[in-house]
């Protein structure tokens, strides 16, 4: 019998499995030898997400090695050392285990790269294409988790809620301070980038709030589902942020998105305009974000999603004024784990017994974009600057 090594963010096999720190499954499993008789070798496997246990379990009952580790950032990491044995690849993008194609180049038994959630831009895409690994990630596992978390913060910015906790935490009272800041988010103008799975469910939670809705995308909703949601299409972002109070980002990253808000497309927003970004940090040119806070272009900036993943500690969204920032929390909610865990395991199960994958999980496949990456991505590569997530260990 065959046997894989998987690599997860947090498991071993010749599975790779990357978990985030503190996630419940912590367990190093040692990979065990070949059955015997046979001459492949160990499957590796490392998984770094909460319910790779069960993976975990499932992989080992077939023989395969599961690996898993959230030692992921530098060249001496656990990560690094396991890759040269690795077939199978799992991450989180909560945590992500970002795959170069420098590390691609080391991992030459690479046939699978799984990301346990959704948006697959750890991956460099391009040189996944050009080595023939297959790229999948868990399509509609936590859509809707993120979809409320960006209707919250957008009500967290716009009625001044973070700054009005913290007089409380702080043992103040200071009603003017509060609400100096405050609006109601009735009769604003929201417009989001993308209306694909959670881009449309936002719209449709913000629709009883009634509210203006806009949205850009490169595929255009139908016209019955533009009439239910009373959304009104623009053909490019530029001429959709020039009349929104807020714009919430719902796009993957790839090669066309990468920091698609800079100085300029900021300076086209209205004044005083807000931003949700709950997509992908490097969307966004975080130091362009910085100086609009500082300014007063923008009002407020929130979301959880930061470029390189943990960001460092002097990364300027730490810092800059007017910010709801939280780790990558939006789409790992308890409820969502239990959903991406489950897919993760329904592809690992799929692959090992040679069944064909779900086509809206593929991102890449048999060397080009497939499923999901055919309609959302742009072929190329999205890593670049990832490494500087090694500085998070020396804060």
């Amino acid at each position: 019998m065959s046997c894989t090594r998987i690599l997860s963010g947090d498991i071993r096999a010749r599975t790779l499995a990357n978990r985030f720190p503190g996630s419940s499954a912590t367990t190093t499993v040692r990979p065990r030898p070949p059955p015997s008789g046979s001459t492949s070798s160990r499957a590796s496997f490392w998984a770094a997400f909460p319910g790779s246990s069960g993976c975990g379990r499932s992989s080992r009952k077939r023989g395969h090695a599961f690996v898993v580790t959230s030692d992921k950032d530098g060249p001496d990491c656990r990560f690094e050392q396991e890759l040269a044995e690795a077939e199978i690849v799992i991450s989180q993008p909560f945590w992500p285990a970002y795959l170069t194609a420098e590390r691609i180049a080391k991992a030459p038994k690479l046939k699978l790269a799984v990301t346990a959630g959704i948006g697959s831009d750890h991956v460099d895409l391009e040189a996944a294409i050009e080595r023939g690994i297959t790229v999948v990630e868990i399509t509609y596992s936590n859509s809707i988790s993120v979809s409320e978390h960006v209707v919250m913060m957008i009500l967290s910015l716009v009625r001044n809620y973070i700054p009005s906790y913290q007089w409380v935490v702080k043992g103040g009272w200071n009603i003017a301070d509060c609400v100096s800041r405050s609006y109601d988010l009735e009769g604003m103008q929201v417009g989001t980038v993308a209306a694909g799975r959670i881009g449309s469910a936002v719209l449709r939670r913000l629709k009883p709030f009634e509210v203006g809705l806009h949205y850009t995308d490169r595929h255009r909703l139908t016209e019955e589902v533009e009439r239910e949601l009373g959304v009104t299409f623009h053909p490019d972002v530029e001429s959709m942020v020039a009349v929104c109070d807020v714009v919430t980002i719902n796009a993957p990253l790839h090669p066309e998105t990468e920091h698609l808000f800079d100085d300029a497309l900021i300076a086209k927003m209205k004044r005083g305009a807000y931003i949700v970004n709950t997509a992908r940090g490097k969307i966004c040119d975080r130091d362009a974000i910085a100086r609009a806070l500082e300014s007063g272009q923008l009002a407020g900036y929130a979301g959880d999603v930061w470029f390189p993943q943990p960001a460092p500690m002097d990364h300027p969204w730490r810092s800059m004024p007017h910010h709801g920032m939280t780790p990558h929390v939006s789409g790992s909610s308890l409820s969502a784990q239990a959903r991406y865990a489950a897919g993760v395991r329904e592809i690992l199960e799929c692959w090992f017994d040679g069944r064909p994958l779900r086509e809206e999980y593929l991102i890449v496949d048999r060397g080009t974009l497939a499923g999901a990456g055919a309609h959302s991505y742009s072929a190329g590569d999205a890593t670049g600057g990832s490494g500087e997530a090694a500085r998070f260990k020396d804060r």
